[in-house]
């Protein structure tokens, strides 16, 4: 089912590009003029689903620039070091409470 959606929404997506590079339609007396690649250069407006794929390129753009932004400055916070940290001191802290465990436990065995 997903598979059949990504290539549902992919073929749109080459459908709507495909239909930016309509040419216009030339006169039919008189010199024909030169053609115009993008309907949008042609018309002086855009059509709905030009509109709509213009809009998703832009937020596609916008969110690969927020996501890489984020990852920058999430390598200068060094969380890497901090992790490390955090695990030494629960791990020493882990082993303290353990040994306490271990000679409350001996001590009810094995009692004097």
């Amino acid at each position: 089912m997903n598979k059949l959606l990504v290539i549902t929404v992919l073929v749109t997506l080459l459908g709507l590009s495909a239909q930016g590079l309509r040419l216009p339609r030339q006169a039919e007396e008189g010199t024909p003029e030169e053609p115009v690649a993008d309907v949008a250069e042609a018309d002086g407006k855009q059509g709905t689903l030009e509109r709509l794929t213009s809009a998703v390129k832009g937020y596609y753009d916008t969110s690969i620039s927020t996501a890489s932004s984020w990852l920058d400055s999430i390598d200068g916070l060094k969380l890497k070091e901090k992790a490390a940290n955090a695990l030494s001191d629960t791990t020493v802290a882990a082993m303290t409470y353990a040994g306490i465990l271990q000679d409350q436990v001996y001590h009810i065995f094995y009692q004097p």
